[in-house]
């Protein structure tokens, strides 16, 4: 459908954003991007383009000025303050919002849902609905498969960051959305690798010990603090919160000979020493024979050996229900339904937890794909490619999947 008027907001630190405004244009359509900093301008492209200066307050009107011809707003991440702005600014008017977020099954499905993701996805909450949908949709697997490397995606992070220093000059007013600039971030990062390399031997060797004992354990993932998860969609002002509220419950309900699996997150920049936080409440919790932190350790080995899975709403719960371990989701993720969360109190979870409706999870799991998400990455030229080529025609859609299937 030709002659839509798109208006791209920020992407991730990638040339995601660059090579989809460029394959909307070929097919006809107007397309517009806004910089809000340096890194935003650097992977713009030369393609049509406005910088906004001014503070975060004013983009709505700033928008009502420049943008009067826009019929659908395009972004990744719906929590960053100046898309909130934005969004507001489009549903006044009543124009489709396309949000873009990492996948909720990866590492081959990206997100693209309109109005929301997450916690504010417009996915439904009702199991009985997921029964009758997803028994006619197809089982659609891992996606196609492509590489992507980690190294560049630092390398993009980088080199978006980099072009920060032009923030001060032409974008003074800009904030990012982080609660650490990335100078902070990367110093964080630097120290943790480093402990890393001390840890990962003892680490690798305490995984194997823990899946080849006897003895049942529990898996908690850690997630970022920097992450809207958390900090928009979660009960816990940090991680540092959640990890106390589910050691101080394990120690006082779960059964005497089981263990605590904690793992950090491969992200975490290492601001936070939870190696350290764990060690010290397992002391005052009288736990210490039976709380393992982990920096290493492969999710494919640990997952499918846990007794239980603990989580805040990591798309690691997903991944547990996948292989039908028992999972408990301390906030209200995408995938808390009854049937294939446990549906109770933390407390009662270490000694009721109960394996997830097989079939449940089948028809979830194909609707939510069907819906929701593209086969597809943000970083690599061939997931780029794949990514794009799988959402060009649903921003084109009247209706998004999930209205189709409703």
């Amino acid at each position: 459908m030709a002659g839509r008027s798109f208006l791209l907001l920020q992407g991730v630190a990638s040339p995601f954003f660059r090579v989809l405004a460029d394959a909307l244009r070929a097919r006809g359509h107007a397309v517009q991007r806004v910089n809000f900093c340096g890194g935003d301008m650097a992977y713009a492209g030369r393609g049509a383009h406005w910088n906004f200066y001014d503070p975060a307050a004013e983009l709505g009107s700033w928008l009502e000025r420049r943008a009067a011809a826009v019929t659908d707003l395009v972004l990744f991440g719906d929590c960053r303050p100046l898309h909130r702005v934005a969004m507001g600014w489009a549903r006044e008017r009543g124009l489709p919002v396309h949000v873009f977020e990492e996948g909720y099954f990866r590492p081959y499905w990206a997100t693209l849902e309109r109005s929301g993701v997450n916690g504010y996805s417009s996915l439904p909450r009702d199991a009985r609905w997921y029964r009758t949908v997803g028994a006619r949709l197809p089982d659609y697997g891992e996606g196609a498969a492509f590489a992507s490397p980690f190294w560049l995606r630092a390398a993009h992070d980088v080199a978006y960051h980099m072009a920060g220093v032009m923030n001060t000059f032409l974008f003074p007013w800009y904030r990012t959305h982080a609660p650490t600039t990335a100078a902070v971030e990367y110093a964080g990062y630097l120290r943790r690798f480093m402990g890393m390399a001390m840890w990962r031997q003892a680490d690798e060797q305490a995984v194997r010990t823990i899946v080849g004992d006897a003895v049942p354990f529990y898996f908690f993932p850690l997630q970022l603090d920097s992450d809207a998860q958390i900090r928009d969609h979660s009960p816990f002002a940090d991680m540092a919160e959640a990890l106390h509220t589910v050691m101080a419950s394990f120690a006082r309900h779960a059964p005497g000979a089981a263990r605590l699996v904690i793992k950090g997150h491969p992200l975490d920049p290492g601001l936070v020493n939870y190696r350290h936080q764990t060690a010290s409440l397992a002391r005052h919790y009288a736990l210490a024979d039976r709380v393992v932190y982990v920096d290493a350790g492969d999710l494919a080995v640990l997952l499918p050996r846990a007794h239980g899975v603990v989580t805040v709403n990591s798309t690691v719960g997903a991944l547990a229900l996948a292989l039908g371990r028992p999972t408990l989701a301390l906030s209200a993720p995408f995938y808390k339904l009854q049937g294939l969360t446990f549906d109770g109190p933390l407390d009662a979870f270490w000694g009721a937890g109960a394996q997830p409706d097989a079939e449940l999870f089948r028809c979830f799991r194909n609707t939510v794909i069907h819906a929701t998400q593209i086969n597809g990455g943000f970083y690599s030229g061939q997931g780029i490619t794949m990514a794009v080529a799988n959402s060009v025609l649903r921003l084109e859609a009247e209706r998004s999947p999930l209205e189709e299937l409703s």
